[in-house]
């Protein structure tokens, strides 16, 4: 069925409701972890079926009128074939009258009941992030289209000079032609700077992704395509915290609980984790930060209410030894050793040894 299709029909349930001189009703699914099951096999979360239901009383008639407005709003985006950022959603909303927003939060939030309720990705209902994609260097060509002319443009990211590509908001379209090995996609734009200076993705016959801290959709969605379609392997780079860990690593590979009706098409079950792991820390003898109080809380919640971490005792092992040591790593931390130490050292004999990698 057709985004405007399922829309019209919302519409036409809440009319027929008022017709029965019955209270409309709005039906999502529970966007959080309490409300997610995950299964090694299928790779990432799902919902396991709880609702919320929003009915149309003197208490819920202005989130209930936002909604219907924002639903419209798609409906006109789609059949102009147009976008809109979310910020702009926002301020189109300015035009609502009592039904307007007065802070971005609370448009952004009825945005994702409605993609949660259509079930399908907000892009498909015309909405696009205000952030890019990420940054891609090395062995891929990427196949994109002129929007003029429709005509096939090849993306040569070896040819980037001392730049990258950038991974536009919406990446369905496109294809991908490569000879690489692997995708390594690292956390922090400074340690990618460093990689491509040094032409690392040539030395490896890698493709390096730079996810700018926890991967946008459009990056998630770009990188699982590709290791779909191109039967790559996924390794992923990250600071060696709670929040490297549990954040940023955990949403690419399985997906959020405040996206799980979406999170089959972006995330990477292939992925790997090879760094930077507590053991890491004392195996290269790195220089460190103790460790915050919201890390020691992320981990507690990690390891009591996070399904990924349930399902795996290497998980575990990891982030109960962080806690014990008290301490965090940066990516950069190599540094202190030699500052090409990663490029030389850590990364190739990571690589050469699966029995250190994290699930």
């Amino acid at each position: 069925m057709k985004v405007t299709d399922k829309i019209k029909e919302v519409g036409v349930e809440i009319y027929n409701s008022i017709l029965k001189k019955k209270q409309p009703e709005l039906s999502s699914p529970i966007r959080s972890l309490s409300n997610v099951k995950y299964d090694t096999k299928n790779g990432f979360f799902e919902l396991t079926g709880k609702m919320k239901l929003r009915t149309l009383t003197a208490a819920t008639i202005k989130t209930f009128a936002q909604t219907l407005r924002m639903m419209n709003l798609s409906k006109e985006l789609i059949e102009k074939d147009d976008i809109a950022t979310k910020r702009e959603a926002y301020y189109v909303s300015k035009n609502w009258g009592d039904a307007r927003f007065k802070e971005q939060p609370e448009s952004d939030s009825v945005m994702d009941d409605v993609e949660a309720m259509l079930e399908v990705n907000r892009e498909q209902i015309g909405f696009i992030p205000e952030e890019k994609g990420g940054d891609v260097a090395g062995q891929l060509i990427v196949v994109d289209k002129d929007p003029d002319t429709g005509k096939e443009i090849k993306i040569d990211c070896t040819k980037m000079g001392t730049g990258a590509y950038s991974i536009p908001s919406s990446v369905e379209h496109l294809k991908f032609e490569t000879n690489a090995k692997f995708i390594l996609a690292i956390e922090t734009a400074g340690m990618f700077q460093r990689l491509v200076k040094h032409n690392y993705w040539r030395k490896s016959n890698a493709i390096l992704i730079s996810m700018g801290g926890v991967p946008t959709r459009a990056c998630r969605r770009f990188i699982r395509r590709m290791s779909d379609e191109l039967n790559l392997p996924v390794y992923v780079f990250t600071d060696g915290d709670p929040y490297g860990f549990l954040n940023i690593y955990r949403t690419l590979k399985v997906g959020s609980g405040n996206a799980a009706h979406i999170n089959k098409y972006f995330c990477v079950p292939q992925a790997k984790f090879i760094g930077v792991t507590p053991q890491d820390i004392v195996d290269y003898k790195l220089p460190t930060h103790p460790l915050k109080d919201v890390d020691i809380k992320r981990v507690k919640d990690g390891v009591k209410n996070d399904p990924f971490v349930h399902a795996h005792k290497e998980w575990q092992k990891a982030l109960k030894q962080m806690v014990a040591m008290k301490v965090r790593a940066e990516q950069q931390a190599f540094a202190a050793h030699d500052l090409n130490y990663v490029i030389d050292t850590y990364l190739p004999e990571k690589l050469k040894d699966s029995k250190k990698w994290l699930p």
